[in-house]
This record gives structure tokens, C-alpha cells and sequence, in this order.
């Protein structure tokens, strides 16, 4: 592997993430510090961060595009450079609000499809990704180099691409002492865990199921609204237990991490299929959605109860903190669930923002980071996280395409 090089010890990044659920975009503005002689970790300290939703055009054609079962050439390149628009347009909202001087910008990129599993296609077996967003039209409107298409070196070196936030994970959270689970539920639920004095060898991290893509759906079927707000219709419903039974006896959650999930398995098809479930059961919206929160729940407790805890509690750590991120963290109702379950199991559940980091700014600065290591030849991958069979430089770099006359 190429040695890192450590140009410059201080650099002011922008990391940029667009989520499976596809509503908007998150800008997070993170210092990150080397530390002397290259040794260990770099320091990272959030300077800024900032959200701006997608206009409802754009909204529609992210979602039309995802998992698509026909599209046309024109429309996908035309997404992608619209996406790059953006993209910088973000940033740029951000630095208005947050005056700095950047260095660097990670974009994660709009996930239009993921098959981190092996399939043959014309000929050939492999696996592949998908992240819209033109990096150049992103580089060249800010006049900064653009890290992007970060999946693609994990999943050629055996991995399934995601998740990718856990470095950040490790590099902010691990702890002598007490044990952490980080986790983040956006479109997908994922969580990182980190044994208490763990290495980065011993973190687990994988994609437990829907977060709040399935609820999202269904609010606006039900609803007419892009998500329901704290979960207050959830709150006024009941579970429909037939149709959570049912939807927990999907061999997803039974198997073994490393694993990676997007909408190809719990989007519009398969949040249709739930609702069909719900409506056999019941005709009120509420009892809908109350079973696609709890399914949400019960996927995240069942996944650490499986996967994670016997590792936590044999480490016999201090004890065990549950952090939270996402816009889930934000859903009164599903947090409440969530307390009822981890908290007997000795979990100290709690949000990101009790931390220090603002839970919609979490995943934004990973990819600052993340941007920040493929810039120095720094691997970027959790080979425990990723299933890969070594740690790979990540990503791709676009300049600005701007001839310096100095």
C-alpha cells in the first residue's frame, strides 16, 4: 500500500451526505488535525453543520430513480449533475451561515443502488454500487477538490461498501472503559459497536433494517406528509402484531453481519407489500404506522441482542452507552421504544447531541473524514465493519479543474 503522506496537518472539511431516505442534504464543516508523526488518529472538531431539504422536484426524481425497474440514459445523467447542483449549492448555504475557509470536500453522494452480494450480469458475476452526484460540477462551482464514489475499493477488496461511518465512529467514541453503540437511523438503520478498550478489529457494525424509510412511506400514503413528526401518529396507534410477526420472519434480519441493506430491500415494493399487511388488519393510518416504528425497533434490539451484546457483556465493560443519531433520533414515539427495550439490557440510551455531536451532523462528518484519510493515502474501511479482506484507500479525488497563474 502507498505510505500516507501527511501534506498538510490541519485542514477545514466539508463532509456532504444524502441519505436512503432521500429528503435532503446534511453539510457538516469538521477541523481535522493530525497528530504529531502521524501516529494514531486524526483530531476532529465540528465547526458547523447544516441541513437544507431537496426542492420537491428533486425529491421525486431521487426516488422515482432509486431501485429503478426502468429509467432512461438521460434522465440518470441528468439526475447526477442535478445533484452535483446541489450539492454545491448546499455548501455554499452553509459557508453564508458559517463563514470559513475550506480545504476539501467529502460527498458522499445520493445511493441509487447497492448489490453488495455477488450477481451475474451480462456474462460476468460481481458486485456493484451506485452514488449519483457529479463531483465535478460540485468541484468547479466551489473551486475545491471533491472526494467522492467512496464504496467501490471496499467492495473490490471483498467488502460490501458499507457501512463506512464506522472509522468516525471509532475514532470519536471508543472508550477505556465503557462500552458504545453508535447508532444512526436514517433511511436505514445501522449501528457501530466498541468494546470497552476495543481496537478497531474488534468493532461491529452492520445495517440492522429499515430505520425511517418504511415509516416515511407509509406517512406519506397515509398521512400526505414526508414523515410522521415525532412519531405522533405512531403514538395514537396500535401495533398490528400479525403483521410485525410476519414481517420479522424476513431472512434478513437472521443473517450473520457483515450486511448492507438500502431500498432494493425495504423500499417502495416492499413498504407496499407492509401496507397491503397493515390494511388486511386495520383501515386506521395510526395502527400502520405504530407497526412500521415498532418494526423499526424490534429490528434494532433483535440485531443487538443477537450480534452485539454477547461481545459487550463478555468484555465486561463499565457500561454500555447506546448513542443515537439520524432523523430517528428525533421520533419522540420510536425513542421511547427503543428506551423501553435497551434500558433493562443495561443500555444508556441517549442522542449524539448529548455528545457533542448533533445527530444530523454525524454521517455528514464522516465523510469529512473520510475524505480527509483518502487525501493522505489513509485507508478509510473498517475491514470488521465492511467484510473486506484488508483495509483500502477510499474513493476518488476531482479537482477544480482551475489552472493557478500564481
Amino acid at each position: 500500500m502507498t505510505k500516507p503522506r501527511i501534506t498538510q496537518r490541519s485542514m477545514t472539511v466539508a463532509g456532504i451526505m444524502s441519505g436512503t431516505s432521500a429528503d435532503g442534504i446534511d453539510v457538516a464543516i469538521v477541523r481535522i488535525t493530525a497528530q504529531k508523526g502521524a501516529s494514531g488518529p486524526p483530531k476532529l472538531r465540528l465547526l458547523a453543520h447544516h441541513g437544507v431539504r431537496f426542492p420537491r422536484p428533486l425529491r421525486a426524481a431521487v426516488l422515482a430513480a432509486m431501485n429503478a425497474s426502468s429509467t432512461s440514459t438521460a434522465e440518470l445523467v441528468r439526475l447526477g449533475w442535478r445533484l452535483g447542483i446541489a450539492y454545491g449549492e448546499a455548501v455554499g448555504e452553509t459557508l453564508r451561515q458559517h463563514p470559513v475557509k475550506l480545504d476539501l470536500i467529502g460527498c458522499h453522494g445520493q445511493t441509487l443502488y447497492h448489490q453488495p452480494r455477488p450477481e451475474t450480469f451480462a456474462g460476468r458475476t460481481f458486485a456493484c454500487t451506485w452514488q449519483a452526484g457529479e463531483a465535478q460540477v460540485l468541484a468547479s462551482a466551489l473551486g475545491l477538490p471533491v472526494v467522492s464514489n467512496f464504496r467501490p475499493a471496499d467492495m473490490l477488496a471483498g467488502g460490501q461498501g458499507a457501512p463506512l461511518v464506522p472509522l468516525m465512529d471509532y475514532t470519536l467514541f471508543a472508550h477505556p472503559r465503557r462500552a458504545r453503540v453508535l447508532q444512526n437511523i436514517g433511511g436505514i438503520a445501522n449501528l457501530t459497536a466498541i468494546p470497552a478498550s476495543g481496537s478497531p478489529t474488534d468493532v461491529i457494525a452492520f445495517d440492522s433494517g429499515p430505520g425511517n424509510m418504511l415509516i416515511d412511506a407509509l406517512a406519506l400514503e397515509l398521512l400526505k406528509q414526508p414523515y410522521d413528526r415525532n412519531g405522533a401518529a405512531a403514538a395514537r396507534g396500535s401495533v398490528i402484531l400479525p403483521v410485525l410477526v410476519s414481517a420479522l420472519r424476513n431472512p434478513y434480519f437472521r443473517r450473520t453481519p457483515p450486511r448492507t441493506a438500502g431500498r432494493e430491500q425495504f423500499g417502495r415494493e416492499y413498504a407496499a407489500k407492509f401496507l397491503a399487511a397493515c390494511r388486511r388488519h386495520s383501515s386506521k393510518p395510526e395502527d400502520a404506522l405504530a407497526t412500521a416504528t415498532a418494526l423499526t425497533v424490534e429490528t434494532i434490539v433483535g440485531s443487538y441482542l443477537e450480534f452485539v451484546n454477547p461481545a459487550l457483556i463478555g468484555n465486561k465493560p463499565q457500561g454500555i452507552d447506546y448513542i443515537v443519531s439520524g432523523g430517528g433520533a428525533h421520533n419522540t414515539t420510536l425513542m421511547a421504544m427503543l428506551r423501553r427495550q435497551l434500558e433493562p439490557l443495561g443500555c444508556k440510551v441517549s442522542s449524539s447531541d448529548a455528545f457533542g455531536l448533533p445527530s444530523e451532523a454525524k454521517e455528514a462528518a464522516a465523510f469529512a473524514l473520510l475524505a480527509w484519510q483518502t487525501f493522505h493515502h489513509l485507508p478509510g474501511n473498517l475491514p470488521a465493519a465492511t467484510g473486506a479482506a484488508h483495509p483500502a484507500i477510499l474513493g476518488q479525488i476531482t479537482y477544480a479543474g482551475q489552472v493557478s497563474h500564481a
